[in-house]
């Protein structure tokens, strides 16, 4: 039976689809370790107890009917405090919109923004972004970043794209690779998209960026997070900010994001979210609006959490460089933010112990999911190549104690495979 051409090429998630395939063999009794899935066990991370708190009361208070459209009031003040004290950005409540998460203010944005046909720029890898190009019948447009530079893009990559353009869709901290913009290169961008939008003038739709920022608060050591209106207050008019509780509170499942932008955007998004339905139950945006407006609570939780996040990320870094230091094909990128570490698994040419020969990415995975039993995601499942050989680790669901098994399970499978 015949579908919408949208749906019949419509392409699931290939994180998804491995993280499936992992749980389905764990359930068969495989020890597999399984770093593919962002998320979080709440076993080892559990939400904020002050907010569990306000959840719970916020349901005893009986606050289970139809919450606002744009958001319960109390939230959305609770946003606006939040990021003046932790960003340092003013936004007023009616430019703010909540949602059940990021991803369907994402997808409103493209639809407030995005006709069917007009240009979507982003670089690979991201999250996602050919998917909702495609929900939106947008022509995507992505641009190959590279391991030297971080795979954070640059104005030198975009400027060719972007005269043609409705939509730059950017991301820092980046999904997967946990690294940032710097606020030299973000601004170089950003001057590109500002003399776009002089050229175009009032009478054309402007070049509009998309920034999602999820990740925003798990910043490691020095580095700092920048955003387009840090670094040039006049991209205020073209920016529309995605954010969320669901990563830097370990909350992926109370399902409340926000974005944030200009007015006339922001209503618009506001009016297909509320024809989808898309709002965040009205007891856990109370109850996250009243925990938002206490800074210190948040700050002992995200500095706690921090630390235990970054402290996976700097045992597993560690471990690789211990592995390229005995001569192994590995590398990996020291983290920066995130719950990712980006590694490297030069592994393609080699051949196994049964003489196949690991001929691309795909190839790799299957082998260090069979051999090592640990289950990693690819670049390619956010738009890279298949002829790369960078990976993402998550640690969401990683304990400690697990991590030097993980990584001696990883040496030995590498170890067994001789060169062609």
């Amino acid at each position: 039976m015949k579908l919408s051409r949208m749906a019949e090429g419509l392409v699931s998630s290939e994180i998804i689809r491995l993280a499936s395939e992992i749980n389905r063999r764990k359930q068969q009794g495989e020890p597999i370790y399984n770093l593919t899935i962002g998320d979080f066990d709440p076993n080892i991370f559990s939400i904020p107890e002050a907010l569990q708190e306000e959840i719970t009361r916020a349901y005893r208070e009986h606050l289970t009917n139809y919450p606002m459209a744009n958001g319960m009031l109390e939230l959305r003040e609770g946003v606006s405090t939040y990021l003046e004290a932790f960003e340092g950005l003013r936004y007023a409540p009616d430019d703010i919109l909540i949602s059940s998460g990021a991803r369907p203010l994402i997808f409103a944005a493209y639809k407030a923004i995005v006709d069917p046909g007009d240009l979507v720029v982003f670089p690979v890898p991201s999250w996602n972004n050919n998917h909702y190009c495609h929900l939106e019948g947008a022509l995507a447009t992505p641009v190959e970043t590279r391991a030297e530079e971080n795979f954070m893009p640059t104005a030198t990559l975009l400027e060719p794209y972007l005269s043609r353009a409705s939509l730059l869709s950017l991301c820092s901290p980046l999904n997967p690779t946990g690294t940032v913009f710097d606020p030299e290169r973000l601004g170089e961008i950003c001057d590109l998209v500002l003399e776009e939008n002089r050229r175009r003038g009032p009478e054309q739709k402007p070049l509009y960026v998309l920034f999602d920022q999820i990740y925003w608060m798990l910043i490691y050591g020095e580095t700092r997070h920048c955003s387009p209106v840090s670094v040039r207050p006049e991209m205020r008019d073209y920016t529309i900010f995605v954010d969320g509780l669901s990563k830097a509170f370990a909350a992926t499942g109370v399902r409340v994001g926000w974005a944030f932008g200009p007015s006339r955007v922001i209503q618009k998004m506001r009016a297909i979210t509320s024809h989808l339905g898309a709002w965040a139950p009205k007891a856990e945006q109370v109850a996250c609006g009243r925990y938002l407006k206490n800074p210190a609570a948040v700050s002992r939780y995200v500095n706690q959490f921090k630390r235990a996040i970054e402290a996976r990320l700097k045992a597993f870094y560690q471990g690789f460089m211990e592995m390229r230091g005995s001569g192994l094909p590995v590398n990996a990128i020291a983290p920066q933010a995130t719950i990712y570490l980006t590694v490297q698994l030069d592994l393609k040419g080699y051949l196994t112990d049964s003489g196949q020969l690991l001929e691309d990415d795909r190839a790799v995975l299957q082998y260090i999911l069979d051999e090592a039993k640990v289950g990693l995601v690819p670049f390619s499942a956010f738009g890279s190549r298949h002829s790369s050989n960078w990976y993402r680790i998550s640690v969401g669901t990683t304990r400690m104690e697990d991590i030097p098994f993980i990584i001696q399970s990883l040496k030995h499978a590498c170890s067994k495979l001789k060169p062609e």
